[in-house]
């Protein structure tokens, strides 16, 4: 770089100019750095784009499948758009905004916090908020007259002391278990009404107006719900607690079964180890179900009776036999464990093993046959005649088991007196007598366990008065093969009559 002096013009005096020495070929690296950049930077581009269009298709794949496992989500969805389009109608018609008035709003608010998936849901949350309403509307009235006959000066300490005394009591009774579980969400709502009906009282003057139109607009958004929601498609809680139960039980057996599979299947190979069964998990779901059965059975009490539910179903023998399965549940947890711990010393197949291995899988698929017999007479609301069969079978194969229980220590003995290094042997025998002992016993204790689910089963088909197999038969259409009509139509004929 270096300085030279311009010639001086007529306007002015010679200005100095700069002059820059820029070496050969040094223009086309500076258009190569500056391709290069942009180059990276459309690379850049192009890389976010992609993860946002993948982001975006993952996105939709997991809707597309929450809506596939379940079309009655998506359903749900067109029912809640539905109800509230309904209820808009109050605000854009002026002859019901009318009538009314300003209140129409709570109608919109109630289809929002009312409508839930289920029918029971619904109905709890409705009649709820109904009665909570009207009763705390009622109770601020007669407040407001005792407040206002008693004049300028204790008008507000009554109002005032009202809503301590009602708010205080009545949160206090959302401790007591029967309020919390049928009734929790009628007090808070019945809370919330008396308050803002009490103190709005004081600077309103036609209250019974407001407290009047606050009433009727939740009772039409509730109606509406309730018939949005029980002739469109409905869900029954009753129903899906129902199906809840005979789907866990199926799934439980499975994993009593897969359970001793796997344990004897892992000792039969070389390598002692062996890839568990997916059936193994099954009884986790049963561990987690107490929480979904208890809102699934009290929300169906709140259901009309519908279908083979009848208005005094006993839901809550559902939760019993939900019990009778959990306590099943934790043994076959504890048997999932040792099984494992088997699986992960990889040891070989000992003599004690291939002593009980016949009869304990025998006993583990006798278990699971139980299991599936009560299952089928849950779903099917009939009473089973091969349950008790069942039941004798797998009691007799517990006997036989224990039989070879009470064998095995003159097994053990004659197996290592038949070994060519009997000081080498004896640990890794003990060893694996040890752990096949504790899953035996697991195994007998599951089978007892299994009884209890029985009984509780057994329990729920006499209180909801399940029907026999023969008198289910019975009551099937007998459809004439030498009939004119055509097939098509003896099937439509026998499923009206079903």
């Amino acid at each position: 770089m270096e300085m030279a002096t311009a010639k001086g013009t007529r306007d002015g005096p010679s200005v100095p100019e700069w002059r820059v020495t820029v070496p050969e070929g040094a223009s086309v690296a500076v258009e190569h750095e500056a391709a290069r950049g942009a180059r990276a930077w459309a690379a850049w581009l192009a890389s976010r784009a992609l993860a946002f269009r993948d982001m975006v298709l993952g996105f939709g794949g997991r809707v597309w499948r929450i809506g596939a496992d379940d079309p009655r989500r998506a359903v749900h969805g067109l029912k809640v758009g539905l109800a509230l389009a309904l209820v808009s109608v109050f605000y854009y018609t002026r002859p019901l905004y009318d009538g009314v008035g300003g209140a129409a709003m709570w109608t919109v608010l109630t289809v929002v916090v009312v409508f839930e998936y289920t029918v029971g849901g619904c109905v709890y949350k409705g009649l709820n908020r109904a009665i909570a309403t009207a009763s705390a509307a009622v109770v601020a009235l007669g407040v407001h007259w005792i407040a206002s006959k008693s004049g300028d000066k204790f008008e507000p300490f009554i109002r005032s002391g009202s809503v301590f005394l009602l708010a205080a009591m009545a949160t206090f009774s959302r401790f007591i278990p029967t309020v919390k579980a049928r009734f929790d969400y009628g007090v808070t709502i019945f809370i919330l009404t008396y308050s803002l009906v009490a103190v709005s009282g004081y600077r309103v003057g036609a209250l019974a107006v407001m407290a009047q139109q606050r009433v009727g607009t939740i009772s039409i958004g509730v109606s509406i719900c309730f018939a949005t929601c029980a002739l469109i498609c409905p869900v029954w809680a009753g129903q899906e607690l129902h199906r809840a139960t005979a789907r866990n039980m199926e799934r439980l057996a499975g994993a009593v079964e897969a359970c001793i599979e796997d344990y004897f299947a892992a000792a039969a190979e070389a390598s002692g180890v062996k890839q568990p069964s997916s059936k193994v998990e099954g009884h986790r779901c049963v561990l987690n179900s107490k929480a979904s059965e208890d809102s699934q059975a009290n929300l169906a009490r709140w259901e009309p009776p519908h279908g083979r539910f009848g208005f005094r179903h006993p839901y809550g023998q559902y939760r019993n036999v939900g019990a009778a399965m959990r306590h099943c549940a934790y043994c076959v947890e504890a048997l999932v464990g040792c099984v494992r711990s088997a699986e992960t010393q990889a040891a070989a197949p000992g003599h004690a093993r291939r002593h009980l291995a016949d009869a304990c899988t025998r006993v583990a698929v006798l278990c699971a046959r139980v299991l599936r017999e009560a299952s089928g007479s849950v779903s099917a609301m009939t009473t089973s005649t091969i349950l008790d069969l069942a039941v004798a079978d797998m009691n007799a194969a517990v006997q036989k088991l224990q039989a070879d229980m009470r064998a095995l220590p003159s097994t053990l003995l004659l197996a290592e007196a038949g070994s060519a290094e009997p000081a080498a042997s004896t640990a890794p025998l003990i060893m694996d007598a040890a752990q096949l002992f504790t899953v035996t016993s697991l195994l007998i204790e599951v089978s007892a366990r299994i009884e209890g689910v029985v009984d509780a089963v057994n329990t729920l088909a006499s209180l909801a008065s399940f029907k026999s197999a023969d008198e289910e038969k019975a009551s099937e259409p007998v459809i004439n093969p030498d009939s004119e009509e055509s097939g098509g139509t003896r099937t439509m004929k026998a499923l009206e009559q079903a």
